[in-house]
């Protein structure tokens, strides 16, 4: 591959992996919002009308269509850098110094990368492909609540019919403890990579992350431990 243009140099790279860092943490609290409207345990009304206003929504619908390319695109060019830095450095040393000024989350990031990718794909397995590939009658007598009385989906219905297993929820719950040392560090990175990087904002952006990165996963893991064990109906 050329090493021009964006895609064919290091720091070309790194900016656009902040970039699209930046984008899906923006998801994130989207997605958090809209998903924590199940906390009012009202049945899901309210969580159905903030669903159904995402998924008919056209810029909503839209906006799909770049969360894909930005998952690609993080994914993509982390295995450039991660085979970029493999290559700089073939010999691996027995002590590494640098081991010393960092943390162990900061150097797996593949992997925790990784397991977060397995768990997007029985993610949209579960609130996606099911609905729009199969169609909401593959359910069954099993997931009758997932159709509304006017034969719409009942996502607030859909949730409790896959947080019923106990091994969904276990997987879920371990997902969102690889996400949060994902973004404990990936949140810090974007802002420093995009060069925002000063001694009086740097402890505040750090602070924020470490925030952000407890609290985005634990309301995310919350929600199918409370499904599972009945506090919300």
């Amino acid at each position: 591959m050329s090493n021009t243009g964006v895609f064919g140099n290091s720091i070309g790279r790194k900016l656009l992996m902040g970039l699209t860092g930046l984008f899906l943490i923006t998801f994130l609290v989207v997605h958090c919002f809209v998903n924590a409207l199940i906390f009012f345990n009202d049945g899901g009304e309210t969580f159905n009308i903030g669903a159904h206003f995402m998924s008919a929504n056209w810029i909503i619908r839209a906006m799909e269509i770049f969360l894909f390319l930005g998952i690609l695109a993080h994914i993509f060019i982390a295995l450039r850098l991660t085979i970029q830095n493999n290559k700089a450095r073939p010999v691996k040393y027995a002590v590494s110094a640098g081991n010393k000024n960092s943390r162990w989350y900061s150097r797996w990031m593949g992997l925790l990368g990784t397991l977060i990718l397995m768990f997007l794909i029985i993610h949209l397995r579960h609130f996606w492909a099911e609905t729009r590939i199969n169609g909401l009658e593959h359910f069954g007598e099993e997931g009758m609540n997932v159709i509304d009385l006017n034969g719409n989906e009942n996502l607030f219905g859909v949730m409790q019919l896959v947080f019923s297993e106990l091994w969904v929820v276990i997987a879920y719950c371990a997902a969102m403890v690889s996400l949060g040392y994902h973004l404990a560090h990936g949140f810090q990175s974007s802002f420093q990579t995009l060069g925002i990087n000063h001694k009086k904002y740097t402890p505040l952006i750090h602070k924020l992350g470490l925030g952000f990165s407890i609290l985005i996963p634990a309301i995310f893991a919350a929600m199918p431990v409370s499904m599972y064990m009945g506090w919300i109906a």
